[in-house]
């Protein structure tokens, strides 16, 4: 089952995101395994998609999350966690790393939690907006991504643009347009279908021209960077 069928925000001006999502969380399914422990969780949207993979699951997030709180552990990704040293076979962090004012000591606990051989998987965003204010920090080339998870003591360090030029241009393009929905409800109706068909033109074809694009790692919105505790 897609990973987009367990999570609610896929809408009209999203849905090639949804789409890359699916097809990026699908590829590196063989991480997604053992006592698997999500770091910056959130409403655990995936949780049942990672269970098809995993033995277990353990969502892990801040009490003062702006969403929904379902963490199995409340913690502050900031600082030291309270859970045992080589605990977990493998981490996932989605869309989080942005989010902390403290990045490294995320990453180090990250190792510190991890059993010897446990993996890692990392999706953090490059070109895009801001999300989630006042608390979105920074933004990741793959070089820091790199430094950051050696510096921790990861090492087999992979790092994978998400998309090309096209999709980052397209969706940000899309996100705009979906911002000119206001007013009142008959007149949002009609802003809609007015913008509908060129949403779709453009998250259509953005995957198509991306084949344009050589050098993806330049452009990208967003990496998945992986990696393993020794």
């Amino acid at each position: 089952m897609k990973p987009s069928k367990f999570h609610s925000n896929r809408k009209l001006h999203n849905w090639l995101i949804y789409n890359n999502s699916d097809y990026f969380l699908e590829k590196y399914k063989d991480f997604y395994k053992g006592d698997m422990y999500d770091l910056g969780c959130g409403e655990t949207p995936y949780r049942d998609y990672f269970l098809q993979y995993a033995n277990s699951y353990t969502g892990v997030d801040w009490g003062e999350t702006l969403h929904d709180l379902k963490a199995d552990v409340v913690a502050n990704l900031n600082e030291p966690i309270d859970i045992e040293d080589n605990k977990a076979d493998s981490i996932v962090s989605l869309a989080t790393l942005e989010h902390l004012s403290e990045p490294q000591t995320m990453l180090n606990e990250a190792f510190r939690i991890l059993k010897p051989g446990g993996t890692i998987m990392l999706q953090t965003p490059w070109q895009w907006k801001i999300h989630e204010a006042p608390y979105d920090f920074f933004r990741y080339s793959p070089y820091a991504l790199e430094y950051m998870l050696g510096k921790a003591g990861f090492t087999d360090v992979k790092v994978e643009a998400q998309s090309g030029f096209f999709t980052t241009l397209f969706i940000k393009l899309t996100y705009f347009l979906s911002r000119l929905v206001r007013g009142p409800k008959l007149l949002r109706f009609v802003i809609s279908v007015i913008l509908a068909p060129l949403m779709f033109i453009l998250q259509a074809l953005a995957p198509l021209l991306d084949k344009l694009d050589n050098n993806w790692p330049l452009e990208s919105f967003a990496y998945v960077t992986t990696a393993r505790k020794p």
